[in-house]
């Protein structure tokens, strides 16, 4: 199968800028974009949480044994498994009845699946059931996890200007590494404020009991949303879809190769540099758990100074290129970040943490456009679903089976070698990326079927 068959999805473009009025015509509000771009502040607030949370959470719902970390992360890559199957679910509601509501629903279940997460019993109390309810509980996160993410940039790539669909889709990666921000600063913080003892008690429960409040002032402010004008003119014009998924199955199988690989490099670089890494510090690098938190909090501030400048990258430069550029970082940049965290320096800790956020940033926030743009407005989120497989193995996956390698192996340096080897296995792919970049393309031919790339070169 050619990777480089053309498949993917950009508005026409006739003049090299878009006029206001043109924008606001064919465009959401503000207030819609907004809305939906600092609303993924609240998935990765709970997902990374968990993370960050790991060695608390361990001896809370599986007790103080040598094994408890690894049970943990197991849950954690267990839930994971879910996602694809929320991503379908969410998928195909979303192609067949509307954005809004798929953002509505997911949202919905995420706060209560938080509140009732804060609310859990422990161990101490229950005994192993408190594990298993643990587990149940994360399956449900992952389920609605599944429809979040890759609506949110559905959602935002069909409403941004074109020129700016990049800087657009960025800033919701951007937001949701406030998320994770967010995750770290308030872990570290109750951490620091509860002795051992108060942590496990009750002190952990306070970052879930912030994030159902969070998520349940984000499901009010969706509430407001309009729906997506390409959503809404493709109802117009040709109907519901009753087989998205299958038809895109059927119709975009190169599409869905590079999306996976997108999405592979975007999980890998971003579940292992950044949300495992505070695991990392703790039980390979020596650190106590409370630092860890903190250097991983100044790591997540610096993605967020890092993802608009990838997003006008992207828009300037091209998906392709800046997608390349990121790859050839994530081949030769992390074995050595992950061997400074090693050397018990707090500043030399924090340098590897640092750049592998970074790359990982650059990574997430050219993805969040380029992915969506491999797909048609029809079927665009059932695509969308069959690729967060690939998120499924290279993201909730990987914090488990690092830990594990390296507790088997004693090499420390393995996750390092994880994120080099998809990179490696990427960059093909990414090189022959066609490029989806509204700024780029020049209109050969009018496109078909509602925005094809067929008819445009660079």
């Amino acid at each position: 199968m050619d990777l480089h068959s053309s498949s993917a999805s950009v508005p026409p473009v006739t003049s090299p800028a878009v006029s206001r009025e043109a924008d606001r015509a064919t465009g959401l509000p503000r207030s819609s974009m907004a809305v939906a771009a600092f609303s993924t502040v609240v998935e990765w607030y709970d997902f990374t949480l968990y993370l960050f949370m790991t060695t608390v959470l361990s001896r809370v719902f599986f007790g103080s044994g040598a094994s408890s970390v690894l049970t943990a992360l197991a849950v954690f890559a267990i839930a994971y498994v879910m996602r694809p199957f929320g991503a379908l679910v969410f998928g195909h509601v979303g192609d067949r009845l509307g954005r809004r509501r798929v953002l509505l629903a997911s949202m919905s279940v995420m706060t209560v699946a938080m509140l009732v997460t804060a609310l859990l019993p422990t161990r101490e109390q229950i005994g192993s059931t408190a594990g298993v309810l643990l587990l149940l509980l994360r399956c449900v996160m992952g389920f609605s996890v599944g429809g979040e993410y890759t609506g949110v940039m559905t959602y935002l790539v069909e409403g941004a200007p074109p020129r700016r669909r990049g800087l657009v889709a960025s800033l919701a990666s951007a937001a949701s590494e406030v998320g994770a921000l967010l995750a770290v600063g308030v872990a570290a913080l109750a951490t620091a404020l509860t002795s051992g003892p108060a942590l496990d008690s009750w002190g952990w429960r306070i970052p879930f009991l912030f994030g159902a409040l969070l998520a349940a002032g984000t499901l009010i402010a969706r509430s407001t949303m309009e729906e997506s004008p390409a959503f809404e003119q493709l109802q117009q014009a040709h109907g519901a879809d009753h087989g998205p998924l299958r038809q895109t199955l059927r119709t975009r199988r190169p599409a869905l190769y590079r999306t996976f690989t997108i999405s592979a490099l975007g999980s890998i670089t971003y579940y292992v540099g950044i949300t495992y890494v505070p695991t990392y510090l703790t039980s390979v690098g020596g650190f106590a758990e409370a630092d860890a938190l903190w250097l991983a909090t100044l790591a997540s501030a610096a993605v967020i100074v890092v993802t608009p400048f990838a997003g006008v990258m992207a828009d300037r430069l091209g998906r392709r290129p800046t997608l390349v550029i990121f790859g050839v970082l994530s081949l030769v940049l992390p074995v050595a970040m992950f061997a400074l965290m090693t050397r018990g320096h707090a500043v030399l800790a924090l340098t590897g943490a640092v750049v592998l956020a970074l790359v990982a940033g650059g990574v997430s926030a050219v993805g969040a456009s380029s992915a969506p743009e491999q797909f048609p407005v029809a079927g665009r989120l059932s695509g969308l679903a069959v690729a967060t497989v690939a998120t499924t193995v290279f993201g909730g996956l990987t914090p488990y089976a690092s830990q594990v390698l390296i507790d088997g192996t004693g090499w420390r340096l393995v996750p390092g070698i994880m994120v080099a080897g998809v990179a490696l296995l990427a960059l093909p792919v990414l090189w022959r990326l066609p490029e989806t970049a509204p700024s780029r393309l020049v209109p050969a031919r009018r496109p078909r079927n509602g925005g094809d790339l067929e008819g445009y070169r660079t």
